[in-house]
């Protein structure tokens, strides 16, 4: 046994009210730079639906995650290395732009400049790719609210798949229809065949806490990463040549923050922690040859942090002290394994994710609400789970590879949470035989619902700082975005990037690589040299650099002046170090 730590994610999906925030604020973060425009490292989807991108879970068509061969070996779904080698330069099985969306600005221009006249301008839309008109036929949040779904639902390849098994299982009439939303982040899974998938080994997953990264320097931009990842949770940046993927706001976690989108959630919905795994068991784990099996292999993978055995293999590692503080009070290692109430998404894919999602239960409350039912009685929630408006079919084929008894059992833990508890809240004597009928106790049931109800910020968030000692282990290269006028860093308008003036990806990209072949040093690496590194300044004083540089008035050519104070800090004139 080989005890490694790894930061994880569960969500509850009975918060989520499809605010979009997350997406937003991650998108602001993170991938709000030319090139990235149809890039969502988080998207909250409404099931049923497409998903992002288009027909993402079709993996009879995409091809992505393992499965196993006749002789029960695990592979990739899009083969071995002769197999990758024939498709280096064309993969048959990869998205194309259209099944993300074409990015796009519209002609704002055309408003500003527009002569005086009868008629209103038309700010038309126009593609960041070609610079020409086009038209907006789809996006990351097309399905939203069931946007089209009486005509374009049945596209969902799980009702597509449900279906075929049952004519009747899912239906779209207005009287029988179902939604909920299921936010998507990188799975930062342990068996991850994206990273598998890269022919140039950039991808990697740190040892101190899993989160999956792409070197940036060693990306070649062959997308059989994008191939490979059964989520489609890897993006090609067509400005820079290079992959891009949720980091898991990596540079908050070392510090003891939450991701971006977990702190911004409206809903408080996300739970941040750490898992411990046995590494050398992962393989074997992702092997089970049942794919309703692969749920207990997985759990069975999740270390009990409060065992000697485990405690003592995690010291031997070099886990810290605190980190296995941490894990013993993590928020997501008792929602998993603990209540077992947080399942992983797709577990078929045999890519061991570590992102964790509660089911929805609150579709049955407000059904037998609106009934005029006692919608939080034991006897009538229970009752109503096998005529869940959400099908079970359709939430099995999500989390458990299609096994609706682990759907079941959630949802009725999650019923007996509610009924126990309302009984608490109202000052009846509470039932115990109610918790006891799914398996737990009483105190059990009250620790469920403080978690998911009542957990303050440092409950729902738990994540150890890193450590000084792992500090050049952690430092990860400086991106080609940091020089100012890199690629994908061109000026923007006064209504977004280009401001209906897009530059064709072609133009953009020869100008880039121009500049690169025929410069002796960084691009403006002048602009640079003046930075003032605000981290490390004291405050005292006005450091170099501070202030723009001003010419004197009385010189008869321009001289560069700049103040400065004594006690000021020296500045490091390495340009990857000022910000």
């Amino acid at each position: 046994m080989r005890v490694m730590a790894q930061v994880g994610m569960v969500m509850n999906l009975d918060k989520c009210i499809g605010c979009h925030t997350c997406s937003v604020t991650c998108k602001q973060a993170w991938t709000n730079r030319a090139g990235t425009e149809y890039v969502w490292f988080n998207n909250v989807e409404t099931r049923p639906g497409q998903g992002y991108p288009r027909r993402y879970e079709d993996q009879e068509k995409w091809r992505g995650g393992w499965h196993l061969n006749n002789k029960g070996k695990l592979r990739l779904r899009t083969g071995g290395r002769m197999q990758k080698l024939l498709t280096l330069f064309a993969s048959p099985v990869q998205p194309t732009i259209y099944d993300y969306y074409e990015p796009w600005t519209y002609d704002y221009q055309m408003l500003i400049d527009a002569p005086l006249g009868d008629d209103f301008p038309v700010a038309r839309p126009k593609s960041l790719l070609t610079g020409d008109d086009t038209k907006v036929t789809w996006s990351a949040n097309w399905d939203d609210d069931l946007g089209g779904a009486p005509e374009l639902g049945a596209l969902d390849p799980i009702v597509e798949k449900l279906r075929r098994e049952s004519e009747d299982a899912v239906k779209f009439s207005f009287e029988q229809t179902f939604m909920f939303y299921l936010p998507r982040i990188c799975e930062h899974c342990l068996n991850p065949s994206c990273m598998a998938s890269c022919p140039s080994g950039a991808i990697y997953k740190r040892s101190e806490d899993g989160i999956v990264l792409v070197d940036q320097d060693r990306c070649r931009g062959w997308r059989q990463c994008v191939t490979g990842c059964p989520y489609k949770k890897i993006y090609f940046n067509h400005r820079t040549g290079k992959a891009e993927k949720c980091t898991l706001c990596y540079p908050r976690i070392e510090v003891g923050q939450p991701t971006v989108c977990s702190e911004t959630c409206v809903g408080r919905l996300r739970y941040l922690g750490l898992f411990l795994y046995d590494v050398d068991a992962v393989t074997a784990a992702a092997s089970t040859p049942d794919e309703t099996d692969l749920y207990e292999a997985q759990l069975d993978l999740l270390l009990d942090p409060n065992d000697p055995e485990v405690i003592a293999g995690a010291r031997a590692e070099g886990i810290p002290e605190d980190w296995l503080d941490a894990a013993r009070r993590s928020p997501i290692y008792a929602l998993a394994k603990e209540f077992r109430v947080a399942l992983p998404l797709h577990p078929e894919y045999r890519t061991m994710p570590m992102v964790w999602y509660v089911p929805p239960l609150s579709p049955i409350v407000d059904l037998l609400s609106g009934q005029g039912h006692d919608a939080e009685d034991a006897g009538t929630l229970f009752g109503a789970i096998d005529a869940l408006r959400i099908p079970v079919e359709y939430l099995a084929e999500l989390f458990s590879a299609g096994d609706t008894a682990v759907i079941e059992s959630v949802l009725r833990k999650l019923a007996a949470m509610r009924s126990y508890m309302r009984d608490v809240t109202l000052g009846r004597e509470p039932n115990a035989d109610v918790p006891a009928s799914v398996g737990m106790t009483e105190e059990q049931v009250y620790e469920m619902y403080r978690l998911m109800a009542l957990a303050k910020y440092e409950e729902r968030y738990v994540i150890p700082t890193a450590h000084v000692e792992q500090a050049a282990q952690l430092d990860e290269m400086a991106c080609s975005l940091d020089y100012e006028d890199g690629p994908g860093m061109y000026e923007s308008g006064a209504f977004g990037e280009a401001s209906g003036t897009p530059t064709p990806v072609s133009v953009e990209t020869f100008h880039a690589l121009k500049q690169r072949q025929t410069s002796d040093t960084a691009a403006n690496s002048h602009r640079l040299a003046n930075r003032t590194n605000l981290l490390n300044w004291d405050g005292n004083g006005s450091p170099v650099g501070l202030f723009p540089e001003r010419a004197t008035p009385d010189s008869t050519q321009t001289q560069r002046t700049q103040t400065s104070h004594p006690a000021a800090a020296p500045t490091s004139p390495d340009p990857q170090a000022s910000s």
